[in-house]
C-alpha cells in the first residue's frame, strides 16, 4: 500500500486504444510509440490495449475471423513498437531508480455488448488472456432490456465482465442500477478523465457518486493516443484531496491483480468522503480549484472494505 501522502508508482491501464490503424485510437505506429512514451512518463508501466470490438461478431464465424486477423496484424505492429521502446527504456527492478521505463504491453479488447450472449472464448478479446473482459454498451446507452442478462450470461460461462465508463452512459438511472449489474457479476471501471470534467458535468457528477458509494474497482484512461493520458492528473487530484490510498487501489493494485489473473476479490475504495469532497470543489481540467475543505467538511474516509 502506498505511504500516506505519496503518489502510487507502477500504474496498470487496461482501457486504451494503442493498436495502430484498427479503430479510432492510434492512427499508425508513430502514434502508438508516442502513446507508449506518454504512458511511460506518467508511470503507467503495464498496458493492456483494448481496441473496439463488436460482440455480435463472435456469433458470426467468418466476420469474426476477419476482424481478429485485422487485430492480429495491428498487434504485431504494436509489439514491434513496444520492443523498440523497451530496448531504449529498460524496465528497472521494482520500478525503482530515476529512469522512466517503458510500458509492458498486453492485448485485449473493448467488447460492445450489442448481443446478450457473446462468445468470449477467444483469449485475444479478453484482458491479457485472463478471465476478465472489458465490455461496453452501444451508443453510450444502457440497453432497455438484457443488460443484466448479458452480465449473467458472461459470468455463467466463467468470464468476468468489467463494465467500462459507467458514468458516461447517458440514460443511467441510478447507482442502484449499477449495483444490479454488480450483483449479476460485473465489476466497474471508471474513466480518469471523467473526474476532470473531460466528458462533461453529468459524467463528472456521476463518477463522484460512483467513487463516493464505493462501487468502482478500477480507473483507466480510455486513452486514444492523442494528447496526454489523464492518469497522472487523476492521481494528483486524489492525492491533493488526501486519497492516496484510493488512488493506489484504483490505478495500481486492483488493475495489477487483474492482469496477474488473481481472484475476482478486489478491494473497493469504500463509502468514502470523495463524494462530499466533490460537492465542495470544482474538479475541472485546467480550472483553478477552490481550497481543499477541512477534514470535518470532507468527513472520515475510513478503511477500505472488501466485497
Amino acid at each position: 500500500m502506498t505511504a500516506p501522502g505519496t503518489a502510487p508508482r507502477g500504474y496498470t491501464d487496461f482501457h486504451n486504444h494503442l493498436i495502430p490503424g484498427v479503430d479510432d485510437g492510434a492512427r499508425d505506429e508513430e502514434f502508438s510509440a508516442g502513446a507508449l512514451a506518454a504512458f511511460r512518463q506518467q508511470g503507467v508501466y503495464d498496458v493492456i490495449t483494448t481496441p473496439h470490438f463488436n460482440g455480435g461478431l463472435t456469433l458470426q464465424p467468418e466476420r469474426l475471423a476477419a476482424r481478429l486477423a485485422e487485430l492480429d496484424a495491428g498487434w504485431e505492429k504494436l509489439e514491434r513498437v513496444a520492443a523498440a521502446a523497451a530496448a531504449e527504456h529498460p524496465l528497472p527492478a521494482l520500478f525503482a531508480g530515476s529512469s522512466a521505463p517503458t510500458a509492458r504491453v498486453f492485448r485485449g479488447a473493448e467488447v460492445m455488448l450489442n448481443v446478450p450472449d457473446p462468445d468470449l472464448s477467444d483469449a485475444r478479446i479478453r484482458l491479457a488472456g485472463t478471465r476478465f473482459v472489458l465490455v461496453e454498451f452501444a451508443g453510450l446507452q444502457v440497453p432497455p432490456v438484457n443488460a443484466v442478462s448479458a452480465f449473467r450470461f458472461i459470468a455463467a460461462n466463467g468470464w468476468i465482465p468489467v463494465l467500462a465508463h459507467p458514468e458516461r452512459y447517458r440514460n443511467l438511472q441510478s447507482m442502484q442500477q449499477l449495483r444490479e449489474f454488480m450483483a449479476a457479476g460485473a465489476l466497474l471501471q471508471v474513466n480518469t478523465g471523467s473526474l476532470l470534467g473531460e466528458y462533461g458535468r453529468t459524467a463528472q457528477a456521476r463518477i463522484l457518486e460512483i467513487l463516493g458509494e464505493g462501487l468502482a474497482s478500477f480507473a483507466c484512461s480510455d486513452y486514444h493516443a492523442r494528447g496526454e493520458p489523464s492518469t497522472a492528473r487523476f492521481a494528483a487530484l486524489l492525492l491533493e484531496a488526501g486519497f492516496a490510498e484510493q488512488a493506489t487501489l484504483l490505478l495500481a493494485e486492483n488493475p495489477a491483480r487483474l492482469r496477474a489473473r488473481s481472484s475476482r476479490e478486489f478491494t473497493t475504495i469504500g463509502r468514502s468522503s470523495l463524494l462530499a469532497y466533490g460537492r465542495c470543489t470544482r474538479m475541472r481540467s485546467g480550472a483553478a480549484r477552490e481550497p481543499r475543505p477541512s477534514r470535518a467538511a470532507r468527513g472520515s474516509c475510513g478503511r477500505p472494505r472488501r466485497r
